[in-house]
């Protein structure tokens, strides 16, 4: 009998697969305190091919050639990064490491087609790759496995969505399992964290975003333009978001934790945030502490140190704007995800202004609970409509009444 191909995640099947084949895992690690390195691997196979095989097996050739490609590159820069360290050197690997999401992102943009080299889960690989060469660079990362570095990007796992784990934090865990003492704590809490994921996905995500979310799309579509359909397609859908995607961490985090890993966490209660910038602190921690990291600090510390702004609030200001702007672009090339980075920047830098002007009038400026929930209310509303720009919502609301018209 085949095993059918399987989104990881997507079914009552697959996670019964995946309990069945980590239960050695589980009892090792319980009773000796050790992984069978070998079983992990095999099982790390198994998934990848029900993932990525059957209809999708082109996909599962792009992952095949494009860790081939990754190790090589990866491999090579370390080599030249034992004895040399020149700029242009550095910012060839970089850049070669991302040109395979590069072509993903543009080749549906330029004909209408997904790239051959495209699958799922190529971004948070290529965060993973661009990540380790910067590191090398910064001198962080001077011991380097090629086969522990294999490991870390095809962590089933995290594969196709995240969390984007560091792979000094990886390889520790690797090469270090959690004694049974420790190990029980963390079991007990990957359960419990699946079991939120399930809750957080099939159930509450399920209502958002299989029930309540085709009725206020028909109410909107209906009365077109602005409308109360249109508020609520707004609430419903980052509800959806939420819930689906925190839910779907919450698996990837809960499988890692009974293998022995702490992946870190995705979500902090992100609806309870002060200020955009706390938003951005508690909503899928692990990418905007990536582009923080490795974009964000790096371009203000070349912006600072060349002085190319007199003012450092310009500078950060811009760094603001290129960060979230890189980010719109890499979820897709549309007005819309583009709209979605420059308006995040917007707010952040409008943030930064209000806490400089709360911090030379805080005598002046009340604080209290009243005002810290009007904060989280405002930044709430704020965060709901980015996300009704970034679902591309408004496009099919404009351009399809606008068809409709002709």
């Amino acid at each position: 009998m085949l095993i059918p191909h399987m989104v990881p995640y997507a079914s009552p099947i697959y996670f019964i697969i995946l309990f069945v084949t980590l239960l050695p895992l589980i009892l090792s690690l319980l009773i000796r305190g050790k992984r069978i390195g070998w079983y992990q691997s095999l099982i790390t196979l198994f998934f990848l091919y029900i993932s990525f095989g059957g209809k999708d097996y082109r996909q599962g050739l792009a992952l095949i050639g494009y860790v081939i490609f990754q190790s090589i590159l990866v491999w090579c820069y370390h080599h030249y990064r034992k004895n040399k360290n020149q700029a242009n050197i550095f910012y060839l690997a970089v850049f070669l490491s991302i040109v395979p999401l590069i072509l993903v992102k543009v080749t549906p943009f330029l004909d209408g087609q997904n790239s051959i080299v495209g699958f799922l889960g190529i971004s948070y690989l290529t965060f993973k790759s661009v990540q380790i060469i910067m590191e090398m660079r910064d001198g962080m990362i001077k011991e380097y496995s090629p086969l522990n570095y294999i490991k870390f990007l095809l962590f089933f796992p995290t594969i196709s969505s995240g969390p984007i784990d560091r792979y000094r934090r990886f390889e520790k865990d690797l090469n270090d399992p959690p004694a049974p003492e420790k190990y029980v704590d963390l079991l007990g809490s990957g359960v419990h964290d699946i079991f939120v994921g399930f809750l957080y996905k099939f159930v509450i995500g399920y209502y958002f975003g299989q029930v309540l979310l085709p009725i206020v799309d028909r109410m909107a579509m209906h009365h077109g333009g602005l409308s109360w359909g249109l508020v609520g397609y707004m609430y419903v859908y980052s509800m959806y978001l939420f819930f689906d995607f925190a839910g779907y961490s919450l698996f990837a985090v809960g499988t890692s934790k009974l293998m022995g890993y702490e992946t870190p966490p995705n979500f902090n209660k992100p609806f309870l945030s002060w200020n955009i910038k706390e938003f951005w602190n508690r909503w899928h921690m692990t990418l905007s502490f990536w582009f923080r990291d490795y974009i964000y600090m790096r371009l203000m510390f070349t912006l600072i140190k060349k002085k190319t702004f007199k003012s450092r609030i310009v500078a950060s200001n811009v760094g603001y704007f290129a960060l979230f702007l890189i980010m719109g672009v890499w979820h897709g090339l549309t007005w819309y995800y583009i709209l979605y980075g420059f308006y995040h920047a917007a707010l952040i830098c409008l943030t930064d202004a209000w806490l400089r002007f709360k911090k030379k009038h805080k005598k002046q400026i009340p604080s209290n609970k009243f005002t810290h929930a009007l904060a989280i209310f405002l930044t709430f509303n704020a965060v709901c409509l980015s996300f009704l720009i970034f679902s591309g919502f408004l496009d099919k609301l404009w351009f399809h009444n606008i068809f409709l018209m002709r």
